[in-house]
């Protein structure tokens, strides 16, 4: 019964002085929303980083030329060019646990349909490149391995091209010129939108490996082998073999450098969720701190509102009431502005990340976690925070309160 009454009166104290209650709830307000919509951007960040990566294929290895070393001097990964399409066919002969593999070769080209052209990038790749890459056709169909044995001319677009090119015509069967050859399109890949980079990932045209390096290229070696392992617990060892197998190929001895780099985008993977989720915490961290600042406001209204009520308080003093009920009185109310305000905040926050989402072209991702964890926070500020006015109230002698002009 005595909850009921203090939770009546706290809630008549702050309806009458409204405009200082919606100024001192404003920084509660801010703060929660604030949190939660950092941690949505970068949660956001996060999925995109991680969704980008994915992409590339799962359990992926990535089998990149080695860096030059003349004179001392260290040039890029990728400077030199040792890897080469029987390197690939040693990796799925001699190596357990590699579901597929797919060397790739690349280059940027106009392509041309009658009086339409487009400038996009040209890969050379093995039939295998559609399951590491989880492709899917929206028509026709993907090259053999005998169109790569033959080195036909023959090709497989994005939609981004199919656009610039066709228009809504189905392109399939339709002839397109690279490089001044003609190449046959016989398939048309599903739209896979863009990459968390903003790379469009429907703007390109894929000809068959051997095609690519002997009638459009003019080279012998390939620019990267992808390799697809099995079993994600596996990762590390097929690692292991595949540099053993391509050192022993390349005739490399023991103490000299690879002339070749395998990257783990498992592992990838992994060191930029933990980089994310670093820079998650980071933005909610500096963000919560408009929290700390909402509820030095609850404290510095709370004081006031102390001074202002002494007479109040002696009178009540005077009839009974107790050290804790005063206490418990001033406590409430700041309680009260801290859960209105961070209620309030919860849905701004919702509303901002959907803004953010949908005119700033970004996914922001909304956590539950993070909407308990910033309302938490904010309920625990006015607690703390309205902890000295009321401190101060029950307090006070009632006969000085009761003199108090």
């Amino acid at each position: 019964m005595l909850f009921t009454e203090l939770l009546k009166m706290a809630a008549l104290s702050l309806v009458a002085n409204k405009l200082r209650t919606i100024l001192t709830m404003l920084g509660i307000i801010i703060g929660v929303a604030s949190v939660i919509a950092m941690t949505s951007v970068g949660m956001g960040v996060k999925k995109n980083v991680v969704d980008s990566i994915s992409r590339l294929g799962s359990n992926m290895l990535m089998v990149m030329p080695g860096s030059s070393n003349r004179g001392g001097v260290r040039g890029a990964a990728g400077s030199v060019i040792t890897l080469t399409y029987d390197d690939a066919k040693a990796i799925k002969e001699k190596i357990k646990d590699v579901s597929y593999v797919s060397p790739i070769v690349q280059g940027s080209y106009q392509v041309v349909y009658g009086h339409e052209n487009w400038n996009t990038t040209v890969s050379g790749v093995i039939p295998e490149y559609v399951k590491i890459q989880s492709l899917t056709l929206q028509s026709g169909m993907f090259f053999t391995d005998h169109d790569v044995d033959v080195r036909s001319r023959v090709a497989v677009i994005g939609t981004t091209v199919a656009s610039n090119l066709f228009g809504e015509v189905n392109p399939v069967g339709k002839k397109i010129r690279i490089g001044n050859a003609p190449y046959t399109i016989i398939g048309l890949i599903a739209s896979k939108g863009q990459s968390s980079v903003g790379q469009d990932q429907d703007d390109v045209v894929l000809i068959p490996l051997t095609t690519a390096q002997e009638r459009l290229l003019g080279i012998t070696y390939v620019r990267m082998i992808n390799v697809q392992v099995a079993d994600s617990d596996k990762m590390d060892a097929v690692q292991a073999q595949i540099e053993t197998l391509l050192r022993q190929r390349h005739r490399i001895k023991t103490g000299a450098d690879d002339d070749f780099n395998v990257r783990n985008l498992t592992s990838l993977m992994e060191t930029m969720s933990e980089t994310t989720t670093m820079i998650t915490l980071l933005l909610g961290s500096i963000a919560g701190i408009s929290l700390i600042v909402g509820g030095i406001g609850i404290m510095n209204i709370m004081m006031v509102s102390v001074t202002e009520r002494t007479r109040e308080i002696g009178i009540r003093k005077a009839i009974g009431a107790t050290y804790n009920s005063i206490m418990l009185q001033f406590l409430i109310e700041s309680t009260m502005i801290s859960i209105l305000g961070g209620l309030i905040g919860i849905f701004v926050s919702v509303g901002l990340a959907q803004a953010i989402s949908k005119f700033g072209n970004f996914t922001t991702v909304i956590s539950v976690a993070s909407i308990f964890a910033s309302f938490g926070f904010s309920l625990f500020v006015g607690i703390v925070f309205g902890m000295l006015p009321a401190r101060k109230a029950a307090r006070l002698d009632p006969i000085d309160a009761l003199r108090y002009e």
